[in-house]
């Protein structure tokens, strides 16, 4: 482990990181996630309201934790449609360090439920996470379905489901004061822990109650492995100041959890609000129209206006660039 001395500079070399640890004596690893100036220039764009960028803030860090266990190439994407107050989340994660974050959501019954809960913006409808690795592969989607929870719990349902692989998220989300600057911002955080052993027979996960089983079945008891369960409860002891903290280095946060346990970090990953959006990726997507619809997009300043839903760039066309005389 590193020197905990370090823990003071954990705003430089941790914020808007994922840092990678292992704790090989519990047969875990894990990341951990800080998002300070990368989250608030997202938020700040469009000037979400305070509950939905408490979504957005956890959709990012979670996002942020998953995507970066592909060590390879292209993009990770986690999208949510929904019946409920936010119908629409996306975030893009574009391999090895850029975000982006977008959020549709309904005015009018957000402002008869301005402090509704992550779980209650969302609803029912389903959540899908997505990785793409370009043009030349197929495409890997795996699908959550969301009946009233929020991401943390849609995240160990995707891992129990899916992965099968034990697995606790923590996800946290703040606003900052700075009473002498005179200054606030946002701030998120996460933890991801799994159970990796090297036997498949210790992933094992206790299984629901089966309810009225029939006379003469025995029923096999699983018992969670006494590492995970020391790896879970951990886990959650921490508390969400704890992973906004920016004075609480990463590092430092790790060394409070498992210093008993010897936790081994590697090298920070950072993370930076960029768009994918383009003037050459709006041509292309503008082309894809037809000639009486590219028309009728031109504007009587004789040009086609285009905004970027992620970064509110605006993109002017000029007509002739496509085509149109």
């Amino acid at each position: 482990m590193n020197d905990p001395a370090l823990a003071h500079d954990g705003l430089l070399r941790h914020d808007n990181a994922v840092l990678p640890f292992t704790v090989e004596s519990l047969d875990v690893r894990g990341r951990v996630v800080r998002l300070g100036s990368t989250l608030d220039s997202i938020l700040h764009r469009h000037a979400y309201p305070d509950a939905v960028a408490r979504l957005i803030g956890e959709a990012l860090a979670l996002t942020a934790l998953l995507g970066s266990s592909l060590k390879v190439s292209g993009s990770f994407q986690l999208q949510a449609r929904t019946d409920g107050i936010v119908s629409l989340l996306v975030v893009d994660y574009d391999l090895p360090d850029r975000l982006r974050a977008y959020a549709r959501f309904d005015e009018t019954l957000l402002a008869a439920h301005p402090k509704a809960t992550s779980a209650e913006l969302l609803g029912h409808g389903h959540l899908g996470l997505t990785i793409d690795q370009g043009p030349h592969t197929s495409r890997y989607q795996g699908l959550v379905a969301l009946s009233g929870q929020g991401l943390e719990e849609a995240a160990h349902q995707y891992f129990k489901q899916s992965e099968q692989i034990p697995t606790r998220v923590r996800l946290a989300f703040g606003h900052l004061v700075n009473p002498q600057q005179d200054s606030d911002s946002w701030r998120a955080g996460g933890m991801i822990v799994q159970f990796l052993p090297a036997s498949t027979d210790r992933l094992r996960q206790a299984d629901l109650p089966p309810g009225d089983a029939p006379q003469g079945v025995d029923i096999i008891d699983h018992p969670e492995d006494e590492h995970w369960v020391e790896a879970l409860a951990l886990t959650e002891t921490i508390e969400d100041h704890e992973l906004l903290d920016p004075d609480l280095s990463s590092e430092d946060l790790l060394f409070r959890l498992f210093h008993e346990r010897d936790p081994r970090v590697f090298e920070a990953e950072k993370l930076i609000d960029r768009c994918r959006c383009s003037t050459e990726r709006i041509l292309g997507m503008i082309e894809q129209f037809s000639e009486s619809d590219r028309r009728a997009m031109v504007a009587d300043d004789g040009t086609i206006t285009v905004t970027c839903e992620f970064c509110s760039t605006h993109y002017h066309i000029d007509p002739e660039s496509i085509g149109l005389a």
